[in-house]
């Protein structure tokens, strides 16, 4: 029988993603299931996606499994709440304790980006680091010298939620013009809408084509997600900012256009040219569920 692996869950809105992991960070086995809506619903997928990787491994987990989920968490108690993204609408709903009794394991539960940041940090190497999470909404996930910060209410690193601009959109968490709606997949979405690929990879294929239209669309972005690298950098000055989410997926092409834009807003600041921001800036591994062995990290060191 195989023992010792750590298994790690990342729910997101559309699948839940289970990973059996070895302690140095190798990947053993992966199951995953669509994600259903409403809080009971998502403890059975998640026991399921935990029940796959007992049985493909022939191991129990060795330490606690851990869970990234979208949403405000505490971690204490294993608790969520505005996670609408899954349907669970209820305050404080008790996901550590509902997966552990399906599960008979302990159970350690965290916000997504910040499972997604130990991931990238045990991947890269990285113990000083700023992750940006850029999906549906924008946040960032801080690991300083290897611990996360979550802050006094979780809410360290919620740059998304920081207004810009007063005569901006409304965001959904009640404020107007927050960054998070000017850099995000929906900020994509609604600025350039697409049927036949994901928003953020139809509208850099378009500016890569030329369409004058894409290109300003695409630079506009890439200079608002210049300015969310900034503020994480200039709050915590990390080693390291990654850019991770799902419009990361996009690739290099991302990479490049945040670069470029911060190069330009550095060109006549020499304060802002000494911190080599564009430097610091890289990539999550496209090649490694980051948030799903971030999770695992989570469970072997129960935070």
């Amino acid at each position: 029988m195989t023992t010792g692996l750590l298994i790690g869950l990342d729910i997101g809105a559309t699948k839940i993603l289970g990973v059996a992991v070895e302690p140095d960070g190798r990947l053993v086995a992966q199951a995953r299931t669509p994600t259903p809506n409403g809080g009971d619903a998502v403890v059975a997928a998640a026991a399921g996606v935990v029940d796959k990787l007992r049985a493909e491994t022939g191991s129990r987990p060795a330490h606690a499994v851990g869970v990234g989920v979208p949403g405000l968490v505490d971690t204490a108690r294993g608790t969520l709440q505005n996670a609408v993204n899954l349907g669970v609408n209820e305050d404080w709903f008790p996901l550590g304790a509902a997966l552990s009794e399906r599960i008979d394991a302990a159970v350690v539960v965290d916000n997504d980006a910040n499972a997604a940041a130990l991931g990238v940090a045990r991947r890269t190497g990285h113990d000083d680091l700023a992750y940006l999470s850029i999906g549906t909404g924008l946040a960032a996930a801080l690991v300083l010298g290897g611990r996360i910060r979550r802050g006094l209410r979780g809410a360290a690193g919620e740059i998304g939620h920081i207004p810009i601009d007063p005569a901006g959109p409304r965001c959904p968490c009640g404020q107007v013009g927050c960054l998070e709606t000017f850099a995000s997949g929906s900020a994509v979405a609604a600025a350039w809408p697409s049927d036949q690929a994901p928003p953020a990879q139809a509208l850099f294929d378009a500016a890569d084509a030329g369409a004058a239209a894409a290109v300003l669309v695409r630079d506009t972005f890439a200079a608002r997600v210049a300015d969310a690298v900034r503020l994480v950098a200039l709050s915590v000055d990390p080693a390291a900012v990654v850019l991770g989410g799902g419009v990361a997926h996009v690739g290099e092409r991302l990479l490049v256009a945040v670069r470029s834009a911060l190069t330009a807003q550095a060109a006549e600041s020499p304060f802002l040219t000494s911190l080599d921001l564009a430097g610091r800036l890289s990539l999550m591994p496209l090649d490694t569920p980051v948030a799903a062995l971030g999770a695992a990290i989570l469970g072997e060191e129960g935070r």
